[in-house]
């Protein structure tokens, strides 16, 4: 499946479509109760239709019931012999119009839907409304297909022949442009369809807010986003959308506030949102060219009270952000315990070599050389580091023989190499 990049930074929101309904079918006699014309400005001129058997009108009713009633065996039993057999080409449409419906939701085939679709159109014979309606119907299905090139190319055809306007028929536009990276003409689409309603799909603000991401106008997308918020206060996708959306325009401070304000409000709820606003504390106090303590408690803060709620899972990635947290914020202990939590279920060492590090700096010898040598027995990226955070443990603790057999260790890697075997020349273990 194509996905236009960015677009799941964003909350997903489901973009479904609307089937058509089961077309009327022509009568003998006309109806005193006449349906609205749907397409009342349409180019085409509707051919003279050509039901004129009783049995196969019994039988399209019946079948396009079934098809209502997602009744695939009935639906077949009634239709396909029309398909098949009927002098009608009206009723032929019709029974093709009802297949390609079973082929889309029964049986999960767009493809099948989209070539039964195209037969019932090429057929030709059917009122403008029924004609139309099954146009936008396949435009829909090719959206289902990802085949949004010719999606477009039948909605085009769609609106110039049918002349009709509707905010879902922009709405679908929209989708589509954005599908094929058109950011531009999804955004006036967009708006054109929430012009035309004045209830217009939360969905439709989620190809809106990635649009103007994916095209540079990321303070427009903030905006958007935002003002759904405002409307929606206790929609958690509202929030997820408004954070994502502001994080991505490096609106960090803007993203903190309207966290704040929801935790404030009990509709921070998920573990999502609380290790968000946990990173984006982390992340100004990493960035801070003054006090970097205040955003680090924070930051801790906000996880603690997550994990004590039991929202925050306790994994082994909490704690590790944890563990930075409170380091950032000078409390050590936290975020030493912090570290020896995340350890046991760890897919690596590193959380034990940093909380090592730590006691290392402590002077706590023996129990620093217990956590790095943990660390490096999981695994880490840097083993020449971890190897002289290794060896100066040892040498806190006196113990010369094996600081040198770490040091050796350290001089094996090239990012480490010099410095070790500067220390072992010196020591006089060096060859």
């Amino acid at each position: 499946m194509k996905h236009v990049h960015g677009f799941t930074t964003l909350a997903s929101a489901a973009l479904m479509l609307m089937l058509a309904s089961s077309p009327v079918l022509a009568k003998d006699s006309p109806s005193k109760d006449k349906p609205e014309v749907q397409y009342p400005n349409a180019t085409r001129v509707a051919p003279k239709l050509d039901l004129t058997s009783e049995k196969d009108q019994k039988n399209v009713n019946a079948g396009l019931d079934a098809v209502s009633a997602n009744d695939k065996a009935k639906a077949l039993q009634y239709l396909q012999p029309i398909v098949d057999g009927s002098k009608s080409k009206y009723a032929q449409a019709l029974a093709l119009q009802g297949l390609a419906t079973i082929k889309y939701q029964v049986d999960n085939d767009p493809k099948g839907a989209i070539a039964l679709l195209q037969q019932s159109l090429a057929n030709g014979v059917m009122p403008n409304d029924t004609y139309f309606q099954l146009e936008y119907m396949l435009a829909q299905f090719q959206v289902a297909d990802e085949e949004y090139q010719p999606a477009l190319d039948t909605l085009t055809k769609w609106r110039a022949e049918g002349k009709k306007e509707t905010a879902n028929s922009y709405a679908l536009e929209g989708n589509i442009d954005y599908r094929l990276g058109k950011f531009p003409e999804a955004i006036t689409a967009i708006k054109k369809a929430q012009s035309l309603t004045d209830k217009p799909e939360a969905s439709w603000n989620q190809i809106l807010m990635a649009s103007y991401s994916q095209s540079g106008q990321g303070d427009q997308a903030a905006q958007v986003a935002q003002q759904q918020l405002a409307a929606n206060p206790n929609d958690p996708n509202a929030l997820d959308n408004a954070v994502a959306v502001l994080m991505q325009a490096n609106k960090n401070d803007e993203a903190i506030q309207v966290m704040e304000k929801a935790r404030a409000s009990g509709t921070l709820k998920t573990e999502a949102n609380y290790v968000n606003l946990a990173k984006l504390y982390l992340i100004r106090a990493q960035s801070s060219n003054t006090d970097s303590k205040p955003d680090a408690s924070k930051s801790a803060q906000v996880l603690e009270e997550g994990m004590g709620k039991s929202i925050v899972t306790p994994s082994a990635e909490n704690y590790l952000l944890l563990g930075e947290a409170d380091e950032l914020s000078d409390n050590t202990s936290g975020a030493v315990d912090a570290y020896t939590k995340a350890l046991p279920t760890a897919k690596d060492g590193e959380a034990a070599v940093r909380g090592g590090q730590i006691l290392l700096s402590e002077q706590k010898y023996s129990q620093a050389k217990s956590m790095i040598q943990q660390g490096i027995d999981k695994g880490v990226k840097q083993k020449g580091s971890a190897y002289m955070l290794l060896a100066n443990s040892e040498i806190g603790l006196k113990d010369k023989p094996a600081a040198i057999a770490a040091m050796k260790q350290a001089a094996q890697d090239p990012q480490t190499a010099d410095k070790a075997k500067a220390w072992l020349k010196k020591a006089g273990a060096g060859k």
